[in-house]
């Protein structure tokens, strides 16, 4: 049997810069027992206008090279967005930095985040998921020469009057490109959000997309959009229950068992907890047992 999802672990704590926290960070996902760790390579501070800092990469991969996991990829710019036309080509000269990065880290996928815009006059969805789609297949050539697969996630909309993908609309994309070196990321938090949001049904969104996925990023939310934006501290927003909240499996209400259990995904799928260890490092063991229950009823099925 073919096994869907090969890989489970958890998103390292994201540097400031200095990379400080790396080391530490991705110790503490190796004592966990994880084997799968998604670096927010982003916030390293070593790609500058596109270009790779040489020395700051050695010590990244010096650090990456005392691990072993059995999965690693890497986080792109949080910002990318291949529906930006003002920047398109600063946008794929960091991701073809990223993907380089990926290569010499040993990371077998780049995370990148799906476009959005604001609507304006002779703006139109059509041109635009024109123009994403073909920056993404050109970046997915640039990967598949390094071995590397580019998982393009859902996320949800953020401000009034903006153009964003439904997770159905990023699963087709992904078929409209239809390159081996381009997969779907399902971020099951996003997709309620944006399921809320827009009217949808949520479990449908997921079915739509799971066929063309290849990768996963799990955290639990109530799927309420971002009705309030202004807390005192972040604990308040997990105590309303509003917002794109990270929160360890079980912490929220989205039902993992049932949509584990009728869905299934492309094989050597790898499942990220995207809960901080910065917040929740107490919980990431019982997290990682939970996740390991839902990876059987993929396996299993």
């Amino acid at each position: 049997m073919t096994e869907i999802i090969s890989a489970i672990g958890f998103c390292n704590r994201t540097g400031h810069g200095d990379l400080t926290t790396l080391d530490a960070s991705l110790r503490e996902i190796a004592d966990t027992g994880a084997t799968a760790c998604e670096i927010g390579i982003y916030g390293e501070e070593i790609v500058s206008g596109g270009r790779i800092i040489e020395d700051r990469t050695q010590r990244v991969a010096d650090i990456v090279s005392q691990y072993s996991f059995k999965k690693l990829s890497l986080h792109g710019q949080i910002s990318s967005n291949f529906m930006d036309r003002e920047h398109l080509h600063l946008q794929k000269k960091v991701v073809r930095a990223m993907l380089e990065l990926c290569n010499r880290l040993g990371a077998g996928i780049l995370v990148h985040h799906s476009g959005a815009t604001q609507l304006a006059d002779g703006v139109n969805g059509p041109d635009l998921d024109k123009m994403e789609r073909e920056a993404l297949a050109e970046m997915a050539d640039v990967a598949k020469g390094y071995g590397v697969r580019i998982a393009l996630e859902n996320i949800f909309t953020t401000e009034s009057g903006q153009y964003r993908q439904t997770p159905a609309q990023v699963g087709e994309t992904v078929k409209a490109v239809g390159h081996d070196n381009l997969v779907a990321l399902i971020d099951f938090s996003h997709a309620y959000i944006e399921s809320t949001f827009k009217g949808l049904d949520f479990r449908e969104q997921l079915r739509a997309m799971a066929p063309v996925t290849g990768h996963l990023h799990v955290h639990d939310s109530f799927g309420l959009p971002y009705t309030m934006k202004e807390f005192f501290h972040r604990a308040e927003a997990t105590a309303l229950g509003i917002g794109d909240l990270h929160l360890p499996i079980g912490w929220g209400d989205i039902a993992w068992d049932e949509i584990f259990a009728e869905l299934t995904f492309l094989p050597d799928t790898t499942l990220i907890m995207e809960i901080g260890a910065e917040r929740f490092l107490d919980q990431q063991p019982a997290c990682l047992e939970r996740a390991r229950g839902l990876a059987h009823l993929v396996n299993a099925a």
